[in-house]
């Protein structure tokens, strides 16, 4: 399409975008061609049953049981193969594949505000190596936003108070457009940039060009430190007032209410800012709540230092589930090394 004079479609630079466009043009397909029938059985009509003289009785029309069938399980048939196509691609884009890399997302009036897990910060702006997986993690600040990046065919709603997420894989190198695809206030037009596809080397250049900031986990790790998460939910079998983390996210938790739920980001998000809201089984309400006292970005980089706590000495357990008992049969570090970094991966993952 680059040397096309009119673009009638954005060009395709993601492992979806063919599918995506495949499921498009066979809506389109399908809309052109009953539109057609029908203006053409219309005109047809018009003029085959005319009434030819003013006082001219018209004919009596006998019915067809076989017409009747024909044109009911026809569409019928057609709308499933549009239901089962579109479920299809859907559960493709929806489900995030293994060995992702992540990449944190912060939508703001109007910008957006981007981290590699290895530390580098973009505003409007992303670079991504091309042939990756790449995951976003996604909230706001404020209104809601939509990530959108048609040459990948993908669009995302970015909500405040909540984790939504996106994948995707490029697979063409240039420079690509991102818009906000959601009306977010006087600036929304403005709320544009760029996706930057490298190939793999130069964007290893890039990153190692740009690494003069903390990574994500680790800035979560002083933030651990420093409002005093440890004293609670300790290491080394210490502390024991709260659950242990090391190990725990992407694990099922019990809850005093006998709930069992999956420790995620959202989980994690609610635990800090709400924490009264699902207490785990086996301990009290106690945790206070940080509502206000950390940002979108600092509960990002917290729950990345969370997903980076390795389990060391894992010991047999003869505990009941939940983390109770994974407090009670693992060990974590108390002070977690800064997680190693690798290039195009999540810290410490």
């Amino acid at each position: 399409m680059e040397s096309s004079w009119i673009k009638f479609v954005p060009d395709a630079a993601s492992s979806m975008a063919g599918k995506v466009d495949a499921l498009y043009f066979y809506l389109s397909g399908v809309t052109l061609f009953f539109s057609l029938l029908i203006f053409g059985v219309l005109i047809f009509f018009v003029i085959k049953y005319r009434r030819r003289t003013p006082f001219e009785i018209p004919r009596p029309i006998a019915g067809s049981h076989k017409l009747e069938m024909l044109w009911s399980v026809i569409p019928f048939m057609i709308a499933m193969s549009i239901f089962v196509w579109g479920a299809q691609v859907y559960f493709e884009q929806a489900r995030n594949p293994k060995g992702t890399s992540e990449i944190y997302v912060v939508g703001k009036q109007w910008m957006w505000k981007i981290q590699h897990s290895t530390g580098q910060r973009e505003i409007n702006a992303l670079h991504v190596p091309v042939g990756r997986k790449i995951r976003l993690i996604m909230t706001s600040e404020d209104a809601i936003h939509s990530f959108y990046i048609p040459a990948f065919r993908i669009k995302r709603d970015v909500l405040p108070g909540r984790y939504t997420d996106q994948w995707f894989e490029a697979t063409k190198t240039g420079t690509y457009h991102l818009f906000c695809a959601e009306y977010c206030g006087m600036n929304h037009s403005g709320m544009i940039g760029s996706v930057v596809v490298m190939g793999p080397s130069e964007f290893d250049d890039w990153l190692s060009g740009n690494a003069s900031q903390l990574a994500p986990a680790v800035a979560g790790q002083q933030l651990y430190q420093s409002l005093g998460c440890v004293s609670c939910h300790g290491a080394n079998g210490e502390g024991g007032r709260g659950p242990e983390l090391a190990g725990l996210f992407g694990k099922q938790v019990v809850l005093n209410t006998g709930q069992t739920l999956k420790a995620d980001e959202a989980y994690f998000r609610e635990s800090v800012l709400n924490p009264q809201a699902k207490i785990v089984s086996g301990f009290g309400p106690i945790m206070p709540t940080f509502q206000g006292q950390v940002s979108e970005e600092q509960l990002l980089q917290l729950m990345a230092f969370i997903k980076s706590i390795r389990i060391v000495n894992p010991q047999p357990s003869t505990a009941g589930p939940g983390p109770a008992a994974a407090a009670s049969a693992t060990r974590s570090t108390a002070n977690p090394p800064a997680p190693p970094v690798r290039t195009g991966s999540p810290a410490g993952r």
